[in-house]
């Protein structure tokens, strides 16, 4: 049943040679890695005005200064991203450059940064998606955290289905909300051209300013200004998982992976400018508290303002009853969620590459049986699922953790770029391939300088509000994966095998375990004397003395030839028991080994499970960690475990099998 339910949610395992189909297209590799930093103009700009509008509306006259800069920072870190991909088309996009280049403690430092990052991605575009939702729908408030927690689920199960099975399903929304937002951008601004400007239902309202921010001039309203351009920054989210996802593009990878991030860069920034400008047209006041609105319909303690998105479709399309008004927001709102795709696909990635490098655990580095990271994709889901929960599904309160890490990876992976030219240049002669090389390296020195600065001005103005959670959770993640590598290193020396190849023991002593002559109790005996172990004793632990003189009289009867040795436990301690016989084995001949054999029922219930071999459990728990003991299972098959053995096995791929001919 288990089974069969896993096979209705992730599908029909498939072989590795099909790993070759995984591969995507541009036109569904666009949707897959660049949902995400397609999906932030949707709420870009909506976080610069509520950032804003805490001084007031006097204030807004900063939008398009701050959605400038903006534009300038994503145009630059795109252009400089295209070297990587271009350079480093392997994958590991930001923690392959500042590890080459920087060293290890750089690249796990952006390794750190990218895992927040994309925890932060998933709980920050379902929370956003889902809050869209609500614009539309309001009744659905007061289930906002069961409806995020939903869609993680569902998000989850799509991508455990393959990548290339998953890009489809995403494709299509992202193009209806490209579609969709580039044609409310143009009927707007031509309603605007013919004198017609739409006009948000928010124009009229008048907002109260917070406390300690009315009347901000110079340093204040600077401060203010770079709070705005912070949270504008969420623009860039996403960027970089197309250079970390090189390896899923068809051939050539590098040159589709680039054209890939072109179209996405250019769409984002075209979306992103048509938003803000169509906001400061129709005059969009946005706040966090409804209550600071003045004229705002109904009871503003538990009302919601409508996004900020949602406003400029109803004022272009004709009121919230219009067809197109759905429209956007059913594509505002399905791109926002599937944009957790770029982090279902960016995180399992990454996760592999340290698994490799032996940083995160080696489970992180297997494929499931669609051929996706399983793991790495189920990780993901827990932890933003709990920030959901703990945060409460708000886009205000999770907005406030996100893009330290972004530019943080950002910030290293450029500077380390710049080392990478500085070394290029230095074996190259070729005066074209050196220009080329220069152009790119200042592009690079460009893009590290600016998102410094805007890694500074984040920190800055954001820690207060949140970021300080992730200035902790990074460091921990850092010093977690060099402790993973420490003991992967450890291990890796223990185990290296040492001169002189096999080596053999002096003698093998082998003790079956006996609780009571049964079939299991032969089976096990007749197992241990095809061994042929130099000594071979039958031990069994002495509970009650009618137990063990039942057992002397049916072993004799029965002529085992094997002699059985009972061990005294007035405390009925039958682990420990045998633990002082091997121990005293071992101590009698140390450069000997001892095999003990186990017998065990095989059961196909899990409740029969609990009901047999916890004893044997426990052993095996205790002897594994006696030095110079080997430790043998023999398997009894009840006839319950018949279910489980005539389960089919994974059915072949299509066409797979021998051929004739």
């Amino acid at each position: 049943m288990s089974i069969s339910f896993k096979r209705l949610i992730v599908g029909r395992p498939l072989s590795n040679d099909r790993l070759g189909e995984q591969m995507l297209p541009k036109r569904i590799a666009l949707p897959v890695f660049a949902s995400d930093p397609l999906s932030s103009v949707a709420y870009a700009t909506q976080e610069i005005l509520l950032v804003l509008t805490l001084g007031g509306l006097a204030c807004l006259h900063l939008v398009p200064w701050v959605a400038a800069a903006v534009v300038v920072l994503l145009a630059v870190v795109v252009l400089s991203y295209r070297q990587v991909v271009q350079a480093y088309p392997s994958g590991g996009g930001s923690y392959e450059v500042a590890s080459r280049n920087l060293g290890p403690w750089a690249g796990l430092v952006v390794a750190s940064a990218l895992l927040v990052d994309y925890v932060m991605t998933v709980a920050v575009s379902v929370a956003a998606g889902v809050d869209n939702i609500i614009s539309a729908v309001p009744a659905l408030d007061s289930y906002r955290v069961v409806v995020n927690l939903g869609f993680v689920v569902l998000l989850t199960a799509m991508n455990l289905r393959g990548v290339r099975e998953s890009g489809r399903l995403f494709a299509v929304p992202t193009y209806l909300f490209v579609v969709g937002v580039v044609a409310m951008i143009v009927i707007g601004l031509l309603q605007t051209a013919f004198g017609h400007a739409p006009v948000a239902e928010s124009a009229g309202w008048q907002v109260r300013a917070e406390p300690g921010h009315v009347g901000l001039t110079g340093p204040a309203l600077m401060l203010l200004a770079l709070r705005a351009f912070s949270s504008g920054c969420t623009a860039l989210t996403g960027v970089e998982a197309i250079s970390n996802g090189v390896p899923a593009f068809k051939p050539p990878k590098a040159r589709n992976a680039a054209t890939t991030m072109a179209v996405m860069g250019g769409l984002s920034v075209i979306m992103f400018a048509g938003i803000t400008v169509l906001a400061m047209i129709g005059h969009v006041h946005y706040v966090d508290d409804a209550c600071q609105l003045v004229g705002f319909p109904g009871n503003c303690a538990t009302g919601t303002q409508r996004t900020v998105i949602a406003q400029i479709a109803a004022a272009v399309f004709g009121g919230t009853h219009s067809v197109m008004f759905f429209y956007i927001q059913a594509a505002t709102a399905l791109i926002l969620i599937l944009a957790a795709n770029t982090a279902f696909n960016g995180f399992p990635l990454l996760a592999a590459i340290l698994a490799e490098h032996r940083y995160l655990p080696r489970q992180l580095h297997t494929r499931g049986d669609r051929l996706a990271f399983s793991n790495g994709i189920i990780i993901l889901a827990v932890v933003a699922g709990a920030l959901i929960y703990a945060f409460n599904g708000s886009v205000t309160r999770l907005i406030q953790l996100y893009i330290l890490g972004v530019f943080t990876s950002f910030t290293l992976s450029q500077a380390g770029m710049v080392r990478h030219w500085n070394r290029e240049l230095a074996g190259v002669s070729d005066p074209g391939l050196r220009r080329r090389m220069h152009r790119s390296r200042v592009i690079n020195a460009v893009g590290a300088c600016l998102t410094a600065l805007v890694l500074a001005v984040v920190l800055v103005t954001k820690f207060s509000h949140g970021a300080y959670l992730v200035v902790i959770a990074m460091p921990v993640l850092y010093a977690m994966m060099r402790g993973i590598r420490r003991h992967y290193d450890r291990v890796a020396r223990e185990l290296r095998p040492q001169r002189g190849g096999i080596v053999l023991p002096s003698r093998i002593h082998a003790v079956v375990l006996v609780s009571q002559l049964h079939q299991p109790t032969l089976r096990t005996l007749g197992y241990a004397i095809a061994a042929r172990p130099d000594t071979l004793t039958a031990l069994t632990v002495k509970i009650s003395d009618e137990e063990v003189n039942a057992l002397r009289a049916e072993w004799e009867e029965r002529e085992i030839p094997v002699p059985l040795t009972v061990m005294a436990s007035p405390y009925r301690d039958i682990t420990g028991s045998v633990l002082e016989y091997i121990g005293r084995l071992h101590r009698e001949h140390p450069q000997d080994l001892t095999a003990v054999y186990i017998p065990e029922y095989v059961v196909g219930h899990w409740w029969e499970q609990l009901l047999h071999n916890q004893s044997a459990l426990r052993l095996k728990a205790r002897l594994l960690f006696q030095r110079g003991v080997m430790v043998i299972s023999v398997p009894w098959q009840l006839d319950s475990s018949d279910r489980v053995a005539a389960q089919p096995p994974y059915p072949a791929s299509p066409g797979a099998g021998a051929r004739v001919g």
